[in-house]
């Protein structure tokens, strides 16, 4: 028996993956905020046929982070799929930040993924072979090093960019850290707006539905693939040059822990 943990599984893609999951034989780890959808989460996934268990933690706030790897590095997890995040947020909007004053974005897209895998990694190694997918986006923008939490040029748009850039560069660097060890590590662009509270929460009419971003997504998490690979819905891809650039990876290494 093997467990999935799936963040950001009470919405949007991660609502769409996790009752397909739990059919295709895993126990899914739901993860969201609210204690009600998490709950509604697990139920559908039961309804569907599957096993699921639910985890509460906010991922903008590092002790969360802590204490959900903390209930679950104990259990056969296999796959971790990195899926939450926060997108542009409402047009002209203002600067968020974390419970822990990072910039919001920054904090949830980029560092929160990176920590909790750290926590979890022992973990997939004793399980492995595993599979590590960090939901990602080809929107991707190069990072302002003098500038990394925007508190002199500000844009939700610019901030998530530059998180899903940093996201990309950390999953190159992980899969060549993991090169040997059974556990791969990939990132992907499921569609190009699809159809969720976050893209209609910018005023952006969506280009594509959570079924096409899911079965893309689907595929890589349950299917044989190599490591540090970015994928465009199913299509292999080419992200940001600056995403495997390994001089950015140092400066990123440099400013975000565990990268």
């Amino acid at each position: 028996m093997s467990d999935v943990l799936l963040t950001g599984a009470t919405s949007g893609l991660g609502r769409w993956l996790a009752p397909r999951l739990g059919q295709a034989g895993l126990t899914v780890l739901v993860h969201g905020r609210d204690e009600a959808k998490v709950e509604r989460g697990v139920a559908e996934v039961e309804a569907a046929g599957g096993r699921a268990e639910g985890f509460v933690a906010d991922l903008a706030r590092r002790a969360d982070v802590d204490r959900l790897a903390a209930e679950v590095r104990d259990r056969p997890l296999t796959h971790l799929v990195n899926n939450a995040g926060v997108g542009f947020g409402e047009r002209g909007g203002a600067r968020e930040l974390s419970a822990d004053g990072e910039e919001l974005r920054w904090a949830v897209n980029l560092l929160a993924p990176v920590r909790l895998t750290r926590a979890l990694l022992p973990t997939l190694r004793a399980n492995a072979p595993a599979r590590i997918v960090n939901v990602g986006s080809l929107g991707q923008e190069p990072i302002d090093f003098d500038d990394l939490q925007l508190e002199a040029h500000y844009d939700g748009v610019r901030a998530y960019r530059r998180s899903k850039l940093a996201l990309a560069a950390w999953t190159f660097a992980l899969a060549d850290e993991l090169a040997g060890t059974g556990v791969t590590a990939n990132c992907l662009h499921p569609a190009t707006f699809m159809d969720t509270e976050m893209v209609r929460q910018y005023g952006q009419r969506p280009f594509s539905t959570v079924d096409e971003g899911g079965a893309a997504t689907l595929r890589l998490i349950l299917e044989e693939t190599g490591s540090g690979e970015f994928f465009d819905g199913h299509r292999a891809a080419a992200p940001h040059p600056d995403a495997r650039d390994l001089a950015v990876q140092a400066r990123l290494r440099a400013v975000v822990p565990g990268f």
